[in-house]
């Protein structure tokens, strides 16, 4: 499996990323793993934007999701003519969200999505192999594994600490973790990780590639960051950066 970094900016676009958005490729098949505030742009300069087989929207906060809305206006207007549904998987009411966020009227973005609900579970799609658990988020957030060809990839979302997560990690090639926390700071609990919990859950897990998402630029320190996975995590660790590409 291949994993290009689309945006890994946590909450907000920073000032060297878009937000979350993950594109992930196997057999020829290309699924984008989140749809962030500024993804669309990042997605445009590998190529072909038109080239997505599926997508998966983890949870409906603008920085996993808005740009899902962008794409409306491109797949439903595009110049060489109209283009299929494209599958699109998201938390309960994924579909009202994005048809609030794009059009307020009775129109249906039903030309655009294929919409299908998530549920904790497994399913196939294209050549993945796709598990799902419920991660601690304030609304309903979907934790991700995608395997393939024996190689699994796990991606946490957005989440506080919890067993979920280490289920979906366990023995992983690599997990794409969030760690939007600084230890010692007032963190309400139940939202996010810091990167203390990210390498702790990679250990617990036997992860084998660890890779931090999800900093917030504006007021996190990416250097504590990595001390505080380094002082939990023995395995080798990458801190993501918008178009960073990774063979799983």
């Amino acid at each position: 499996m291949k994993l290009t970094v689309l945006g890994c900016a946590g909450s907000f676009p920073g000032p060297q990323s878009a937000c979350s958005g993950y594109l992930v490729e196997a057999a020829g098949f290309r699924l984008l793993i989140d749809f962030g505030t500024g993804t669309l742009g990042a997605l445009q300069r590998l190529g072909d934007m038109y080239g997505i087989d599926a997508i998966i929207v983890t949870h409906l906060h603008p920085d996993h999701m808005l740009d899902a809305a962008s794409y409306v206006v491109a797949r439903r207007y595009c110049p060489t003519g109209k283009l299929p549904a494209l599958p699109l998987y998201g938390p309960s009411g994924v579909a009202q969200r994005l048809h609030d966020v794009y059009d307020r009227t009775d129109a249906p973005l039903d030309d655009v999505y294929d919409f299908r609900e998530l549920t904790p579970g497994e399913f196939d799609l294209g050549p993945f192999r796709v598990t799902t658990e419920l991660m601690d988020h304030p609304v309903e957030t979907f934790g991700l594994r995608i395997t393939h060809g024996g190689r699994s990839l796990a991606y946490s979302s957005d989440t506080g600490p919890c067993d979920a997560l280490l289920k979906l990690a366990q023995g992983a090639d690599a997990l794409l973790c969030e760690a939007s926390y600084l230890e010692g700071a007032d963190n309400p609990p139940h939202l996010h990780l810091t990167g203390k919990d990210a390498g702790e859950h990679a250990t617990q897990a036997g992860v084998k590639l660890l890779l931090i998402t999800h900093l917030v630029a504006a007021w996190g320190d990416e250097d504590q960051t990595r001390r505080e996975v380094r002082d939990a995590y023995a395995g080798p660790v990458d801190i993501v950066r918008s178009g960073s590409v990774y063979e799983i």
